[in-house]
C-alpha cells in the first residue's frame, strides 16, 4: 500500500460516505474530452480499472494554506488514502497541461518548433503519452529546473481506504 491524497468538497465526501465509495463524476469534469483521454489511458494501463470517472490524487500532501484548489470559501476535505500502487496511474502534473491545452508535449524548444513545422513523425496525441514517462530526460531550459510534480488518477476508492479526513474551508482567491 502507498499513501496518496485527494481533495474533495464536503458535498462529494458526504455522498461518498453514503455510497461507501468515492468516484469521480463527469458532471464536475472541467475538461471532459481530456478526462476521457485519461480514462482511456487508465483502461490500458491499470489492471482492474473499469472505466469509471477518475479520482485525482496527489503523491505529496497538498498544502491547504495555498489557494487555487477550490473557489473561495468552499467547505472541503483533504483525504489521506492507502491504495495499491498498481491501481494508480502516475503522471507529470505540468505535462498534463499539454493535454489540457491540446498542445504538443515537447522535450525541448527545437522539438516543439519541428512539430509545428511538420518535421516530426510523432502525433500530438502520441506526445501526450510522455506524461507517464516519469524518468524521461527533458531540456531544463525548456521545462525548468524544478523537480517533477506528480499526480495520480484512480478509479473507485472504497471508503475503507480512507485513513484520515481533514476538514477545511478554502481561502479567498486573490484577484487579478
Amino acid at each position: 500500500m502507498t499513501t496518496y491524497w485527494t481533495l474533495q468538497t464536503e458535498e462529494v465526501w458526504n455522498k461518498a460516505i453514503n455510497l461507501g465509495y468515492l468516484e469521480g463524476s463527469e458532471q464536475f469534469a472541467m475538461f471532459p474530452e481530456q478526462y476521457q483521454w485519461m480514462i482511456d489511458q487508465m483502461v490500458h494501463r491499470l489492471p482492474g480499472f473499469h472505466g469509471e470517472y477518475p479520482v485525482w490524487l496527489w503523491i505529496e500532501k497538498p498544502d491547504m494554506r495555498s489557494t487555487g484548489h477550490f473557489s473561495s470559501f468552499t467547505r472541503c476535505v483533504r483525504l489521506k488514502l492507502d491504495l495499491e500502487e498498481d491501481h494508480v496511474l502516475l503522471s507529470d502534473f505540468d505535462d498534463w497541461h499539454m493535454v489540457l491545452n491540446n498542445s504538443f508535449n515537447a522535450d525541448n524548444e527545437i522539438e516543439y518548433d519541428d512539430f509545428y513545422n511538420n518535421k516530426l513523425d510523432i502525433t500530438k496525441e502520441q506526445s501526450w503519452e510522455r506524461i507517464f514517462e516519469l524518468s524521461r530526460v527533458r531540456d531544463p531550459e525548456w521545462h525548468g529546473l524544478s523537480p517533477r510534480l506528480l499526480q495520480g488518477t484512480t478509479g473507485r476508492i472504497d471508503i475503507s481506504s480512507v485513513k484520515k479526513v481533514e476538514h477545511f474551508v478554502s481561502r479567498k482567491q486573490s484577484e487579478f
